[in-house]
């Protein structure tokens, strides 16, 4: 079995000394060096760079520079969904992010653990859990979401939480660590239909 395929399956995987992942993260690095100095003004190159980038993006999604990621074939984003400048997608395992979601600048979602014994973390091991966001989600500016967690739709994370556990959907959450602190209701709309 080859490290991509176990990184694939969740188990403990070489992650800092294989030959296929070093050069698959070479060749995200590049695209991202090349998504980042694209001339803002054009469109076209900037769309030709983040499907290279990205390829389980949708086109009606748009990433802000300067972006990272490690892989970018483990990035699904949805329609409708914008990233703000600063982001970085570790993306061992699969990061899902809905349709229609507003990630604030800085915010940072890692699927790596790593082992607590030096001698096996400085052997390059690792172990990748995905994360899930659902549609519709507002992920407020300087948020870390950490492996294995799960964001329900309609869910508002508020600005420099650092997300370790589940949130629910249509819930309000914020804190180091991040807590749900109550339901998203009719009662918080700005404006009359």
């Amino acid at each position: 079995m080859t490290e991509r395929e176990k990184m694939g399956l969740g188990l403990w995987y070489d992650a800092n000394f294989d030959p296929e992942l070093c050069a698959q993260r070479d060749e995200a690095a590049a695209l991202c060096l090349a998504f980042n100095n694209a001339d803002p003004r054009d469109a076209a190159e900037k769309a030709r760079l983040q499907k290279l980038l990205l390829p389980n993006a949708s086109e009606k999604s748009g990433v802000m520079p300067p972006f990272q990621t490690d892989y970018g074939y483990n990035c699904y984003i949805g329609a409708g969904t914008g990233i703000n400048r600063g982001a970085y997608l570790m993306d061992g395992a699969r990061i899902t992010i809905g349709e229609n979601c507003f990630i604030g600048p800085n915010c940072g979602m890692y699927t790596a653990n790593h082992p607590l014994c030096y001698a096996e973390r400085n052997r390059g091991y690792e172990q990748a859990e995905p994360i899930t966001i659902g549609d519709n989600v507002w992920i407020g500016g300087d948020v870390t979401i950490l492996p294995g967690v799960t964001i329900g739709s309609g869910a508002v994370i508020g600005a420099g939480s650092v997300v370790t556990k589940d949130i629910p959907a249509d819930t309000l959450a914020y804190g180091n660590p991040c807590k749900p602190r109550r339901r998203i209701t009719e009662a918080d709309k700005v404006l009359e239909n």
